[in-house]
């Protein structure tokens, strides 16, 4: 869909080549629209040796197990976010240890998507029956028999294969500023 109004203002927008790439942009109060992207999170937890997974009970990917995710809200972390999902969809509290994947997926929607790895706290896995239908922790072995969504087959090799340190949240940045965290090795 092309932007045809400012989402600032509401004036027309224009088009102006901006770095060499089209950009639309409000000639009244200098409003640019750099592109519509989208943020996604994923959960892989671990409890004895099995990961959670999720049944989608709606699109995309109905019928397939996933590891627990979603999208960020406007002024949620995506630590924040990560934890909701896990909750949300599996009723399972989990905390975040390190980030150990990233996906990105250049579309309509650029959609960038980051996995984390988590420590389970409490909880027994329960759908909410609204974007998942099933819950549960399972073993390697079992999902060779389940219709585990491809994606989340790579996810759960890290999961269970883990190698490297992954991105830790720096506790102690030199840089800090209050409303964002910082990553590192």
């Amino acid at each position: 869909m092309e932007i045809k109004h400012c989402a600032s203002c509401g004036g027309v927008m224009e088009s102006r080549d901006m770095d060499g790439f089209p950009r639309k942009a409000c000639p009244d109060c200098g409003y640019v629209h750099w592109g519509n992207y989208s943020v996604g999170v994923g959960a892989l937890v671990l409890r004895e040796n099995k990961l959670l997974l999720v049944r989608r009970a709606q699109e995309p990917g109905k019928g397939f197990w996933t590891n627990p995710g979603g999208y960020m809200e406007q002024t949620e972390t995506i630590e924040e976010t990560v934890c909701r999902e896990v909750r949300e969809e599996a009723g399972i509290e989990a905390q975040v240890r390190r980030i150990v994947g990233l996906r990105d997926q250049p579309r309509s929607i650029h959609n960038v998507y980051i996995a984390f790895a988590m420590d389970y706290i409490s909880g027994e896995p329960r759908p909410d029956m609204t974007e998942v239908d099933a819950a549960g922790f399972y073993s390697r072995d079992e999902m060779e028999t389940m219709h585990v969504a491809p994606f989340t087959r790579w996810l759960a090799q890290m999961a269970f294969e883990p190698s490297g340190s992954g991105l830790r949240t720096d506790d102690a940045p030199l840089a800090a500023e209050k409303g964002y965290l910082l990553y590192r090795i």
